[in-house]
């Protein structure tokens, strides 16, 4: 990981709030406005988790092994056209979701006009009367200036489960 340098408190300003209405666009079901936050070049990658001895020293992941979402901009946008179809009966009646982002620290990235962000968050899906699942984790974003404001270039999704806590993951984190 290179140095982390910190950003000035009106670029701070400008990423949390990117994050906070990204949160509120997947809330509200708002899928094409949502794919608007993105750039054409988004890698947007949740790794499996496995459960190692700390002495196998390869971590919880690695890259070239299971991974839960490895999408690009098509697949992003292939999954949100999934949603809106009559035909998509595990969404009919539709999850209900609560995004929830916390810890945002944001710090210059690798390039100019790019931020590398680091959040936490918790994900509270509910289905029915009485199906509800959460899901907790960890994302490291990079945000790049394209066009007119802030897109999103790369999210790193990580939860602490070995096991999905759910029955699918058909959500955005």
């Amino acid at each position: 990981m290179s140095n982390l340098e910190l950003v000035s408190v009106e670029e701070e300003r400008v990423a949390k709030a990117f994050l906070l209405r990204e949160a509120r666009l997947l809330d509200d079901e708002r899928w094409d406005d949502w794919l608007l936050t993105l750039s054409e070049r988004i890698h947007y990658w949740m790794p499996g988790i496995e459960n190692r001895r700390r002495e196998d020293g390869k971590g919880a992941y690695v890259e070239e092994h299971m991974a839960l979402f490895d999408d690009g901009f098509r697949e992003l946008q292939r999954r949100v056209n999934r949603f809106k179809q009559p035909s998509a009966w595990a969404e009919n009646p539709p999850t209900r979701n609560v995004h929830l982002i916390g810890n945002i620290e944001v710090f210059a990235g690798d390039e100019p006009g790019q931020y590398r962000v680091f959040s936490t968050f918790i994900n509270v899906r509910s289905r029915g009367l009485d199906e509800q699942y959460q899901l907790a984790g960890r994302r490291e974003d990079v945000l790049c200036e394209e066009g007119d404001g802030l897109k999103l270039l790369k999210r790193k999704i990580v939860i602490p489960n070995a096991t999905l806590p759910c029955k699918n993951i058909n959500t955005f984190l």
